[in-house]
């Protein structure tokens, strides 16, 4: 047995805590120059360091840099005397014990925890980081905090407070009276209920009030107005109600109203439009009535009145102010004629689904050189199709589909090279489909169906080699299908129904995965093999013409396909077996056998598809991304539903 004094240095560490001693150990070895923290504060992040080894050692690599001040997510004044900013965002967090420690660092004036996976914050950090008079910026944003919103006592210098992105619930009282520095407090997208919370501050010098997407019910509280200092407030996507209250107007520095998605009613006030620093007011998807009050776009860049029950004229100065730039009133009972006099800094234009009549005004169209969007579908609009929309060079798209235009297709449209939505179906357009609007290479979606265009299809069609969704069913279209639709790379779905082509069916393109509608033409003779390669295709339409011979039997072999529509045909044979996910109508085909138990259908098909195209204009109008790719998604959003819910539009 060894002599227990032949050792002193082993028994001293026994009685040492691991930890400890190695970061005294490391303390040890730093140079006095390299940094000037504080023992204490070099101290709690060598701790800091080995409770979060497990999520941190690829970021904190202690030995490679031993100063704190030089770590990620630290920040020190500018001689390194102590820490100011720490930043533990994306650093993979799921056990919050190490919390209190943080709140050792009494210099902190900026705690950054976001983007994390905490689902809990410990008595002991409100407790000991309240006491820290300087800290200015607490956030736990994107986390997964559960239960009630905490407490916060002292906290006497907070001004940021950040909880959004969590799962919070229950009511909020008086947890925040005691933030009387609070400027900016975001408690977006949490579960929150009951009433709007009042007390925020005794001071009252709140700026930034974020709340949306909770479950906030009520009316708004007048008393929120008594926060004049108020520059953004965001109550949108909860379950408010009742009436905007007059006293908004008494927040003469509100820059931002956002009510959207909620359940008030009521007018809008008046005295909105006095407040000369509001640049956005959204107030979608309520149900405000009454008239848009005149001045209300005064001062405004963005109006958002969508999906309401508003009624009345557009007012005639609504539109012609210098600083507007989006407007989106659809969705709405607003009647009248469109106001002819319009900023020329307009970039998006939606008055969609409304009961507006008149012509389009024209005047003011060529100095639109900004406006990206223009949407005037769903009204009783008449007259022609203006040219002077081939002015409005950043137009990338144009909706003017169910109206009563009239008229031929303007060739300046060719001009519009940005353009990659263009709808004018349900109008009474007439004439050829002019050679000019192939030229606009950039066309996603082209829809001129259902009007009274007559002529062939353009041989130039094969320009638009960009589209995924071609329909021009529903018109007076003869001659034959032009070979050179089989170039096209990127078609998802083909509408020529109700037409009166005839003819060879040329090669398809390869790329059709939604719907081929050939219904209600003039074809004969087989259904051409060439078809064969569309083994990606949903829905077929082939119904209404006069195709003979048997039913291919290439077609049972296709594992996509959920509609066949072959009724009303000169078709004859056996009719071979189908896939029992397959819905067929070969109904008004005498000459068909069924010799199989699959159940054929007898009556005309009823089954509709809700076009590609209308989903990728949903898309652009909500969207706050390019349109490219908001496009993009809407197109395979539109692939997966149909492959869920196959629906065929008849045209």
């Amino acid at each position: 047995m060894r002599n227990s004094g032949e050792f002193p240095a082993q028994t001293n560490m026994t009685k040492c805590e691991h930890t400890t001693c190695v970061i005294f150990f490391l303390l040890c070895l730093l140079p006095l120059g390299l940094s000037q923290l504080s023992a204490n504060q070099r101290v709690t992040m060598f701790k800091l360091s080995e409770l979060l080894k497990d999520t941190t050692s690829s970021v904190w690599i202690v030995a490679q840099e031993p100063n704190p001040c030089g770590w990620k997510g630290v920040s020190c004044t500018s001689n390194n005397a102590s820490i100011t900013h720490l930043s533990l965002s994306d650093f993979s967090l799921t056990d919050s014990g190490f919390l209190p420690l943080v709140c050792e660092i009494g210099s902190l004036e900026a705690l950054d925890l976001s983007n994390n996976r905490l689902s809990s914050i410990p008595d002991g950090f409100i407790t000991a980081c309240g006491k820290i008079g300087g800290l200015k910026l607490l956030s736990f944003s994107r986390n997964r905090l559960v239960g009630a919103l905490p407490t916060f006592n002292g906290f006497i210098g907070l001004q940021f407070l950040d909880f959004s992105y969590n799962s919070l619930s229950g009511n909020i009282g008086l947890q925040l009276d005691g933030l009387n520095e609070l400027r900016t407090l975001n408690l977006s997208s949490n579960q929150f209920s009951g009433h709007v919370p009042t007390h925020l501050g005794k001071s009252r010098v709140l700026e930034h009030l974020l709340l949306s997407k909770n479950f906030f019910h009520g009316g708004i509280p007048k008393v929120i107005f008594d926060y004049h200092k108020l520059v953004l407030i965001d109550l949108s996507n909860n379950q408010l109600s009742g009436s905007l209250p007059a006293r908004i107007g008494d927040l003469s520095k509100l820059k931002i109203l956002i009510l959207s998605s909620n359940n008030l009613s009521g007018e809008i006030p008046t005295n909105l439009s006095n407040i000369r620093t509001l640049s956005r007011f959204a107030a979608n998807e309520n149900n405000f009535n009454g008239n848009i009050p005149n001045g209300i776009s005064r001062f405004l860049k963005i109006l958002d009145l969508s999906y309401n029950k508003l009624s009345g004229l557009i007012p005639s100065d609504l539109m012609m102010q210098p600083k507007l730039q989006r407007v989106d009133l659809s969705y709405n009972l607003l009647g009248g004629s469109i106001p002819a006099n319009m900023s020329s800094s307009l970039v998006r234009l939606r008055l969609g689904s409304n009961s507006l009549s008149g012509v389009i005004p024209s005047a003011k169209l060529g100095t639109l050189l900004k406006l990206t969007y223009l949407e005037l579908e769903n009204n009783s609009l008449s007259g022609s199709i203006p040219p002077e929309l081939g002015s409005c060079q950043s137009l990338a798209l144009l909706n003017l589909a169910m109206n009563n235009l009239a008229g031929r297709l303007p060739l300046e449209l060719g001009s519009l090279n940005r353009l990659q939505v263009l709808k004018l179906q349900s109008n009474k357009l007439t004439g050829e489909i002019p050679d000019q609007i192939t030229q606009i290479q950039s066309l996603l979606v082209l829809n001129i169906s259902e009007n009274l265009l007559s002529g062939g299809i353009p041989s130039s069609i094969w320009r638009l080699k960009s589209l995924t969704n071609l329909n021009l069913g529903g018109n007076r279209l003869l001659g034959s299908i032009p070979p050179s639709i089989s170039s096209f790379n990127s078609l998802l779905e083909l509408q020529l129904g109700r037409n009166q082509l005839s003819g060879h069916i040329p090669r398809m393109p390869n790329s059709l995965q939604i719907a081929l509608n050939l219904s209600h033409n003039l074809f004969e003779g087989p259904i051409p093999n060439t078809l064969s390669r569309l083994s990606s295709l949903e829905v077929w339409d082939l119904s209404n013409n006069k195709f003979s011979g048997e039913i291919p039997i290439f077609l049972t072999g296709f594992r996509s396909m959920t509609q066949l529509l072959l009724s009303n045909n000169q078709l004859s044979g056996v009719i071979p077996k189908f896939g029992h996910w397959v819905a067929v109508d070969t109904s008004g085909n005498p000459g068909l056998v069924n010799t199989t138990s699959h159940p054929i259908s007898t009556r005309k098909s009823q089954y509709k598809m809700k076009s590609v195209g209308s989903s990728v204009a949903v898309a652009v109008a909500v969207g706050t991304a390019s349109l490219a790719l908001g496009i993009t998604m809407a197109i395979l959003i539109a692939v997966s539903r149909s492959r869920r819910h196959g629906r065929v539009k008849s045209n």
